[in-house]
């Protein structure tokens, strides 16, 4: 369903009074996320990619570590769960330059594990829908050519998906950690 993104103040939005538009499909495969649980995701998935200045299309599959585990073996060759894949299906080359409208293009599929996310949630105190929202954001942001495989950029990518999370109200999410004492 396209859906033009309400935006914060000071957000891109591609062109002069008009946000870019986003498609953000979420399919539970699990089927224990409620209808007002989905819509919210669904509404935050929108907003972040409007904040990160994006147009296109995200697809999010909610897992549970079953099926996770299976994509980590055969996507990854790793015999474990995982948090999030993120398949980007834009086309070689393409890269994370703007479009004609001025908008980052995504055309992304993203495995997420709910599992995974309701783990981590106990663990930093939220609701597993943040946690699922942050691993979206996460995935976006891998997207647009941000990277998290050594210290200064894993601190970068995290602080700037609780940037994200922060301008579209949910909050900080991967630093929650922190402010509980704890460490990831």
């Amino acid at each position: 369903m396209e859906t033009e993104p309400t935006e914060p103040p000071g957000s891109p939005t591609g062109v002069p009074g008009r946000p870019p538009t986003i498609d953000v499909e979420i399919q539970d495969a699990t089927g224990r996320l409620d209808r007002s649980t989905l819509g919210w995701f669904e509404r935050h998935v929108v907003d972040a990619a409007g904040v990160l200045g994006c147009s296109g299309g995200v697809r999010v599959r909610v897992v549970g570590d079953a099926e996770m585990r299976v994509a980590h073996a055969k996507h990854l060759g790793e015999d474990s769960t995982t948090d999030v894949l993120t398949f980007d299906l834009r086309e070689a080359g393409g890269g994370a330059s703007r479009g004609g409208d001025g908008a980052m293009p995504l055309d992304v599929d993203v495995l997420v594990c709910l599992d995974e996310a309701d783990r981590q949630a106990r663990e930093r105190g939220h609701p597993a829908s943040h946690e699922l929202l942050l691993y979206v954001v996460h995935a976006m942001l891998h997207c647009l050519g941000h990277d998290d495989h050594d210290e200064a950029s894993f601190a970068a990518m995290h602080a700037r998906e609780d940037e994200v999370l922060c301008a579209i109200g949910v909050g900080t999410v991967y630093g929650a950690t922190e402010r509980a004492g704890g460490g990831s």
